[in-house]
């Protein structure tokens, strides 16, 4: 599938998220990684299913790395809710991690993250859409801010004239991003 985009040397996987009751739609299911108690970054983390499902990628990554695929040749990420889950995952749940991106995701400002980081050396890639209404940008950039002062490294592109979405120049920078981070790999 890494040819699809250019990159034969990865495989990409796609998982979807589950279909679990929601608090922000009033507890109607929905396809969500996790819960949250409202879409807004100043109220607690919903622990117990950020746990849970912590663990599910941290299963499925073990998976990966079953079949050789070693912990540093994997990178992971996701778009909003996706991008906060795999914050979690590489640098509390899965450390070693080649890389991890969040793409219009933030992390709510106590979130669990910051005060139990397993790893600082997984390189960072975070973009947001400029005129984002749902994730306002500044919540990303405070997240890139706050875990840049945690000494995780990593860059921040905002995406001019962009909403909520993902679009082509966010795709085409963060294909960059993951090849400079898994570049591929010389037979000898």
């Amino acid at each position: 599938m890494g040819s699809d985009f250019g990159l034969p040397h990865i495989n990409f996987y796609f998982p979807t998220a589950p279909l679990r009751p929601y608090t922000p739609l009033g507890g109607s299911t929905s396809n969500v990684w996790f819960d949250r108690y409202n879409i807004t970054p100043d109220v607690p983390e919903h622990i117990q299913t950020l746990e849970s499902i912590g663990q599910e990628m941290k299963g499925l990554i073990g998976k990966v790395a079953d079949s050789g695929v070693p912990l540093n040749r994997i990178v992971i990420g996701g778009f909003s809710m996706g991008g906060a889950l795999a914050l979690h995952t590489a640098y509390r749940f899965s450390p070693g991690l080649a890389g991890a991106f969040a793409l219009s995701s933030f992390l709510n400002n106590n979130s669990v993250l910051y005060s139990n980081v397993k790893t600082r050396d997984t390189p960072l890639y975070m973009c947001h859409g400029d005129r984002d209404t749902l994730v306002p940008i500044s919540w990303g950039q405070n997240t890139f801010q706050d875990l840049t002062k945690l000494g995780i490294k990593g860059e921040f592109t905002p995406i001019k004239n962009t909403l909520h979405e993902i679009k082509q120049k966010e795709i085409e920078d963060l294909f960059r991003w993951i090849e400079k981070v898994l570049p591929p790999v010389e037979n000898k």
